[in-house]
């Protein structure tokens, strides 16, 4: 029961930033920015997609670590911080819009991509809360695999011209 409702909050998380995303996008595109690189995107899709699919099949009934269930609700806090951060231009999709600086604030003072570092520490963590190290080991690797395709996009399409 612990494991599914973990999983439930997860999973309307998600879903509502999904929401934020779609709505931030279409606004984005309003203003004149345009998407770079889409291909990739049903990779990322996927990828979280079935890795919470996996959890939802394997984690309801487990014993769960509060130690890195209270790790995965600090990565929710980063999380929200690059959310906070990005504001309306957070989405979930490469969106650039000419003319608009690089965000250097908040958690981007520190590095150019935190959103890519706390959903990679996710990927590994909740799984590792329901002792699933197999399902933390396998999606690590497919996200490290599709971050790697659409970091690559991303700087090509955020350096100087």
């Amino acid at each position: 029961m612990t494991a599914a409702i973990i999983l439930a909050l997860v999973t309307l998380q998600r879903l509502a930033e999904l929401v934020l995303a779609r709505r931030n996008t279409r606004a984005l595109l309003g203003e004149g920015a345009y998407e770079v690189a889409p291909g990739h995107y049903p990779l990322i899709v996927a990828v979280h997609a079935l890795w919470l699919a996996a959890l939802w099949w394997l984690a309801p009934g487990r014993p769960v670590s509060w130690l890195l269930i209270g790790l995965f609700v600090l990565l929710q806090l980063g999380r929200l911080w690059v959310l906070g951060t990005l504001g309306r231009r957070w989405t979930t999709r490469i969106i650039i819009l000419p003319g608009a600086p690089l965000v250097r604030r908040g958690p981007y003072r520190f590095f150019s991509h935190p959103n890519y570092a706390v959903v990679a520490a996710e990927i590994a963590v909740l799984p590792l809360a329901f002792g699933l190290w197999e399902v933390a080991l396998l999606f690590t690797i497919a996200n490290a695999a599709v971050l790697a395709i659409r970091i690559r996009a991303e700087n090509k399409a955020l350096s100087p011209k």
